[in-house]
């Protein structure tokens, strides 16, 4: 065993050192490819007017901005803002944006796919720049692009975007495996840290933040699994605020231009006659595309359905963590957004309401709502969070179901696990399928989506053996390895699947976050996040019934005790399970203090806690609509064996 570690790291090592030692560019090499990018860049304009502001398309959700910043003072800032809860919504504003935007668009995101969400996002911005506009687009290195082609290509697009990357592995915008694994080898704190936000803010007027990437399954165009997800599009002076967090991270050390990067620069150098401009993308759904451009575009669509549900508001604050967070990680302001919401849940007087993909509790989070769990009168602390039917993430799963108890318990919880097809799934990322759709075989890709809030007529839908990247990085579970691990488990049901991808909190209906923080480990000390922090009741009432919607027996399952039926050894079984818990490892008991439930027919849903509960639940088992697979045999494993590593997942 010991021999096969060592002859496993030992390339590993190698190529850890020989890449950490001369990996980087050297500056003739730069200068040769800056060179070759300034003669054969596309320097077309579409706008004839000296000014592209005279070329953008009107826009209420511009104008409405405008009006807000008008209207702000120092001592009274105001703002409007609007939530984004489905997929189509979320890309109809941004393309609206988009082609209203007078002066600059900065995009900064975790990951960007080439489908077709991602090819239409490229083409408007390419579109926008070639009448002007200072277009600047920063991805995280390891999930976006990967393509050195294409990125030498969006390199000489036009002469108005540029496009860097965030933290690259080796200097290249491609990461083979080996290469991941020797970053992790040669500088783990470095390669672990990734650029987690997204944002896209025009003009410094508007922005929009949140959870959602540039793939097709964050905007309901997956035909397998689509991602319940959130944005937030707020106008007014935290736009500023927005831009300068964008202008941070751009001017670091670790977002590099694509002429610094091995691969890029030397597809640039290979032909320095190649004029591979971008040209208009072939979508897999381009009736779906037209459909969604023409939604963006017609001023009546954009009233009703996000100009009649924006807010005018006061106090509203963006926050960031600092770029370069593992360099200098006691600097208070580096862990910007992670305190600010840290002090927050830590001050709250009646309720918490948390949704969250990964219930995996730092310890600071572990403190605080312990502490809240002892205070004379504590306040209700409601979850909703994804179940292993639902989730891409198991191993993360897996260290949540691990501790049920001691959040069941110890603080406090109302946890509910959302169901794979819930009842109010989007009828948007359900057109088109039936309820019987084959699964796809395992060599499939999949995609995910986003549910609006129309209620779905019962269905069931599922899709094992795909593979739909997780938003998250960890040695387990990781995106750089698309082998039937990284899968959802398959379940006993076909169809779409959905998965909880949304990232808010909302605390005593005052207080309202929505951002990229998962609130887990990983969040608080690894990836950078940001967010958008409300202060005003009727935002917060929204997002909670948006998230206690969710919570609901028709769209997730109750998770709760299980019901002691006989007496001595449910009592014996308990003790073992509490030991067992407690180990860092050989967590091996199987047979858990908590399960899930399902309401009974007739009866009105009540928290777990309420002495009536198993006369209205029933329990359906610690993984409801799984098929008994290798999956839950890897979801057992990680229970037992990985609890040290819940910081990394």
């Amino acid at each position: 065993m010991i021999r096969g570690m060592r002859r496993l790291l030992a390339p590993l090592l190698l190529i850890a050192t020989l890449a950490a030692a001369g990996c980087s560019v050297s500056p003739a090499r730069i200068h040769k490819a800056d060179a070759v990018v300034t003669l054969t860049i596309d320097r077309q304009a579409t706008c004839d007017a000296s000014d592209a502001s005279h070329c953008a398309t009107p826009s209420p959700l511009i104008d409405a901005a405008l009006e807000a910043d008008a209207a702000s003072t120092a001592a009274r800032p105001v703002h409007v803002a609007t939530l984004l809860e489905d997929g189509e919504s979320a890309m109809a504003a941004r393309i609206n944006l988009i082609r209203a935007a007078r002066q600059s668009i900065d995009v900064q995101t975790y990951i960007w796919e080439q489908d077709d969400a991602g090819k239409l996002m490229l083409d408007e911005l390419i579109q926008a720049a070639r009448r002007g506009v200072h277009v600047r687009i920063l991805a995280d290195q390891l999930f976006s692009f990967r393509d050195p082609g294409l990125l030498a290509a969006l390199a000489r697009a036009s002469d108005h975007m540029e496009i860097r990357l965030y933290n690259p592995t080796f200097h290249a915008a491609r990461t083979p495996p080996l290469e991941f694994a020797a970053g992790i080898v040669c500088c783990f704190y470095k390669f672990n840290q990734r650029m987690h936000n997204k944002l896209i803010v025009v003009d410094d007027l508007i922005g929009i933040t949140g959870g959602r990437n540039y793939e097709d399954r964050y905007f309901d165009w997956d035909d397998s699994f689509d991602y319940v997800d959130r944005d937030v599009m707020v106008g007014g002076p935290a736009a500023k605020a927005m831009g300068a967090s964008f202008d941070q991270f751009w001017n670091h050390k670790r977002s590099a231009p694509l002429t610094h990067l091995r691969d890029v620069n030397r597809e640039l150098l290979a032909d320095t006659d190649d004029p591979r401009h971008w040209n208009p993308p072939q979508y897999t759904h381009p009736e779906r595309v037209a459909q969604t451009i023409a939604n963006a575009t017609d001023p009546a669509w954009i009233d009703e359905h996000l100009g009649r549900a924006t807010l005018r508001l006061n106090r509203v604050e963006y926050l960031s963590d600092l770029p370069g967070k593992t360099d200098e990680p006691k600097r208070r302001e580096v862990r910007a957004l992670t305190r600010h919401i840290m002090g927050l849940v830590r001050n709250a007087k009646s309720e918490i309401v948390l949704q969250t993909p990964y219930l995996v509790m730092s310890k600071p989070a572990k403190k605080i709502f312990s502490a809240l769990r002892q205070q004379p009168d504590p306040p209700r602390v409601v979850v909703s969070t994804n179940s292993l039917a639902s989730t891409d993430a198991f191993a993360v799963y897996a260290m949540s179901y691990k501790h049920r108890k001691r959040y069941l318990t110890d603080y406090g919880f109302e946890i509910y696990e959302m169901k794979p097809h819930p009842a109010n799934g989007d009828a948007d990322a359900l057109e088109g399928h039936s309820n019987d759709v084959a699964t796809p075989p395992l060599s499939e890709p999949a995609t995910a989506r986003r549910r609006g809030r129309e209620r779905r007529p019962g269905s069931h839908a599922e899709v094992s053996g795909m593979w739909p990247p997780s938003d998250t990085i960890g040695f387990i579970g990781s995106r750089a390895s698309r082998g039937p691990r990284n899968r959802p488990a398959p379940l006993l049901t076909a169809g779409v699947r959905f998965g909880l991808h949304a990232k808010s909190i909302v605390v005593d209906d005052t207080f309202a976050m929505v951002g990229t923080h998962n609130f887990d480990p990983r969040s608080d000390h690894y990836n950078t996040e940001s967010g958008v922090i409300v202060y005003d009741k009727r935002f917060a009432d929204r997002l909670r019934d948006s998230i206690m919607q969710d919570t609901q027996p028709a769209n997730a399952w109750t998770i709760a005790p299980r019901q002691k039926s006989i007496p001595v050894l449910s009592s014996v079984n308990e003790f073992i399970g509490d030991v067992s818990e407690r180990l860092p490892f050989f967590d091996l008991w199987p047979f858990r203090y908590a399960t899930s439930y399902e309401i009974k027919p007739g009866c009105i849903p009540m928290r777990w806690s309420d002495p009536r509960f198993f006369e209205c639940y029933e329990a359906v088992g610690d993984f409801p609509e799984v098929d008994v697979s290798l999956k839950l045999i890897y979801t057992r494993m990680i229970t037992a064996f990985g609890s040290s590593a819940a910081g990394i997942l």
